[in-house]
């Protein structure tokens, strides 16, 4: 995963690709889209998952390789609530563990203790470090901006609010969904578009008139699922399936950087041109 640095501000006139500008809304994850936290959770995971692992050794030894930070993450854990994305990796390994109780105290006798540990560890990396945006986010946020287009930030994770404060964008957004939300709200998480949903109406905005950008596959789908006229994918990968996974998931069009749906002047194409497809 690539890092993130405190970007400069965008160009003026910086304008958007023709597709983007077909819609009256845009709905942003927050994680590995807007700010660079991606890798801060993927860690966490990896420690919880890899104690899990050693404490509970699954049956099969195919099933007991440490958890892998970039596969694992995205393909289990990434858009997910904590429970969901623990539930998710745990049942791919085989494991046995009872889902316990929501109260269970980090450690690894149950699905929920793995995913309390999860937060303890993620709470613990922000009480230490800063989080930086992604500078072509930053660059898209404020043309966005510029453009009078309404913008909601959505994330599983009830950290969002702080990221984004913390990465000096929040007062970018008009709203933010994020896991406090839809613990208070009883919002399924991703795949279920109920996240996105409750931010497009937030904005008064119908989905098929509102974009989701989204780096991860629970997410893609959840913008396929809820109807919304355009999914964008974010693939900030290094290898060679990341943007084929995206797309398989639901994504219309899938970008490296948000930067690329920025044009200084478009003499012909749009998004379709930059991305390739």
């Amino acid at each position: 995963m690539r890092h993130a640095r405190h970007a400069p501000k965008s160009p003026s006139g910086a304008a958007l690709v023709a597709r983007l500008r077909t819609v009256d809304a845009v709905v942003l994850d927050t994680d590995g889209v807007i700010t660079d936290s991606a890798r801060a959770h993927a860690a966490a995971w990896k420690e919880a998952f890899d104690a899990a692992l050693r404490d509970h050794p699954p049956e099969d030894p195919a099933d007991r390789r440490p958890f892998d930070a970039e596969d694992d993450y995205r393909r289990y854990v990434d858009g997910k609530s904590r429970f969901d994305g623990a539930a998710s990796f745990l049942a791919s390994r085989g494991f046995r563990l009872s889902q316990g109780d929501p109260d269970d105290a980090p450690g690894t006798r149950s699905v929920w203790a793995v995913a309390a540990r999860k937060e303890q560890l993620f709470s613990a990396f922000l009480r230490e470090h800063a989080v930086a945006a992604w500078p072509g986010s930053v660059r898209l946020l404020r043309a966005l901006h510029d453009a009078q287009l309404p913008r909601a930030a959505v994330s599983a994770s009830r950290h969002a609010r702080d990221l984004l404060a913390g990465a000096g964008v929040l007062e970018l957004f008009q709203t933010v969904v994020d896991g406090n939300e839809a613990t208070r709200l009883n919002l399924v998480g991703k795949p279920d578009p109920a996240l996105f949903l409750e931010a497009a109406r937030r904005l008064d905005r119908p989905p098929h008139a509102t974009a989701v950008v989204e780096d991860a596959l629970a997410g893609v789908e959840a913008g396929r699922a809820g109807g919304f006229g355009l999914v964008i994918g974010v693939d900030r990968t290094a290898g060679m399936t990341g943007a084929a996974d995206l797309r398989r998931h639901g994504a219309d069009v899938v970008v490296a950087d948000l930067a690329e749906l920025l044009a200084s002047s478009e003499p012909s194409g749009g998004l379709s041109d930059v991305c390739g497809d």
